[in-house]
């Protein structure tokens, strides 16, 4: 089975709350290595632990964007490397040249990867403003033919309202991917919804910080949210 595992990078701050924190770093690792052994593993992180600039107006939109792509970049490297300390070959992808940093993305050079058993890294989003870390976490996910998509998050799954504001926020077990977007619930962003909705590609919304979250995904002991299509 080929997986995209999206990763927040709020949630690889930890307790720091921007930055890393190592140890969560590290377990995300060891889960992962758990899971390759008959899986394909592929990994986009998101750039909050060290940018908002959308928050910003004093700063252009396309600035602020490309300054999110570069940390996206910084956290897979960041990320690889723990990796790489626990035993897992990797290799990070951009979709613009970043020295020797990382390889160039195309899909065969990433599915080559794949089948030699590396987790391959997509950094620097779609290397376009405009689209977020979701879109390029879809994008990628089609173009690589993966069976679908498990989403990292702070929260525990898909709620009907923010569950931080509305105590009385209901969970969903399940839920079709046009519920989501008829809804307007904020699984992914909306222009990533509806890629995902027109090209069938399924997600698990699920708690990173649940001990053995992502393990428990791939083995039916999943706690989160079953966005099918």
């Amino acid at each position: 089975m080929r997986i995209l595992l999206k990763l927040s990078g709020e949630a690889l701050a930890g307790p720091n709350k921007t930055g890393f924190h190592e140890e969560t770093v590290r377990g995300v690792a060891l889960q992962v290595k758990k899971i390759l052994d008959g899986n394909q593993v592929e990994i986009v992180i998101g750039g909050g632990n060290f940018w908002r600039g959308r928050t910003s107006e004093n700063i252009d939109r396309v600035k602020a964007d490309q300054i999110g792509m570069l940390a996206t970049v910084m956290n897979c490297i960041y990320v690889s490397e723990i990796f790489r300390s626990v035993g897992i070959d990797t290799e990070i992808m951009t979709p613009f040249q970043c020295s020797s940093f990382t390889t160039l993305f195309s899909k065969d050079a990433a599915v080559s990867a794949l089948k030699a058993g590396k987790v391959v890294f997509f950094a620097g989003g779609t290397g376009h403003p405009y689209f977020s870390t979701d879109m390029g976490t879809v994008l990628r996910a089609i173009e690589t033919e993966a069976d679908s998509v498990l989403l990292a998050k702070s929260i525990d799954g898909v709620y009907d309202d923010d569950p931080a504001t509305n105590p009385n926020a209901r969970k969903f077990d399940e839920i079709a991917l046009s519920e989501v977007v008829r809804m307007g619930l904020k699984v992914v962003d909306t222009t990533a919804s509806a890629l995902a909705l027109e090209n069938k590609m399924p997600f698990m919304v699920f708690d990173l910080n649940e001990p053995d979250s992502i393990v428990n995904a791939m083995t039916g002991k999943f706690n989160g949210t079953k966005v099918y299509v």
